[in-house]
């Protein structure tokens, strides 16, 4: 009679996940390949299953099993690049907030590049191009720095001084905020135009926000809230406050919204002027250091 153990092999051999057909390739040797000294002649013989070990099987089986997965990351790491982008998602199916904000942009370039009739000579108002850049001058920077300097060496009373140097560090705060966002921003204008030589000087290269516009809102603010005008002079400064910034986007050098940003930022720079607002006596202190004569250091 069989033994007990010859009896429990077979059946483990039967019961085995490797006797099915899908696993019978794993019990198959290699072609060309034989090992050890068994030679060509050990064929039948190392075609049956149990002809093998236990651990010879388990590499067998761990090796195939191996390969798919490398194969599968080697896969995964080749679709990778190919797969979109965030940004390129956005772009396909974008939100009510970019497709507000891109019809809005869309808009304000089509309506600025329509009020650009004076931004060549050969445009359809370019006959006035010389007068709009004229009348954009007296919103200049360097026109109004130099001018308040001017004024503040002819003036002979401390009201006057005192005024005229509050004007003159409004001025430089207004340059300075202005040629910061600028650069923060870095928006073009409307048209393709290369800044002029006063554009450099006074560090208003960029299109948002549009300097002029800032300037001539704070200083229009300014002038009617620290001198007595009459009111036809009253209205003359309102009216070439908005001249002032509409020139700029008649010469295609700024949007709309520029030069609506541009007048909101000059309104703020008059509110921090007044809250920063320099006594008589400082400023006299400031006008003597400023021309050397401070009589401390005498």
């Amino acid at each position: 009679m069989p033994s007990s153990n010859n009896v429990r092999s077979r059946a483990r051999e039967r019961n085995s996940v490797l006797s099915r057909p899908e696993f019978i390739s794993l019990n198959q040797p290699l072609r060309g390949g034989g090992s050890g000294g068994g030679g060509g002649g050990g064929g039948p013989s190392e075609s049956r299953g149990g002809a093998k070990r236990p651990g010879q099987i388990k590499h067998q089986i761990s090796q195939p099993s191996e390969e798919p997965a490398d194969s599968g990351s080697k896969d995964k790491d080749k679709k990778e690049p190919s797969k979109m982008p965030e940004e390129d998602c956005m772009m396909l199916n974008p939100s009510f907030k970019g497709i507000a904000k891109n019809s809005l942009l869309a808009i304000d370039i089509c309506l600025s590049k329509r009020m650009g009739v004076c931004a060549y000579t050969s445009s359809s108002w370019g006959g006035c191009r010389s007068m709009v850049s004229l009348l954009a001058l007296t919103g200049h920077g360097i026109t109004w720095v130099i001018g308040t300097i001017l004024c503040l060496t002819r003036s002979n009373t401390l009201a006057g001084q005192e005024v005229l140097v509050n004007l003159l560090l409004a001025l430089i705060i207004d340059v300075l905020t202005v040629a910061g966002l600028q650069r923060l921003v870095k928006r073009r204008g409307p048209w393709e135009m290369m800044p002029s030589f006063m554009d450099c000087v006074a560090m208003d290269i960029y299109s948002f926000p549009a300097a002029h516009a800032s300037r001539a809102a704070m200083v229009s603010k300014f002038l009617l809230s620290h001198l007595v005008l009459a009111v036809p002079l009253r209205i003359l400064l309102v009216l070439w406050a908005l001249l002032v910034g509409m020139s700029r986007v008649l010469l295609g050098k700024h949007h709309l919204t520029d030069m609506v940003c541009g007048f909101a930022l000059g309104m703020l720079h008059f509110s921090l002027m007044e809250t920063v607002w320099l006594s008589s006596s400082t400023c006299q202190t400031i006008i003597s250091i400023s021309t050397l004569s401070w009589s401390p250091f005498f």
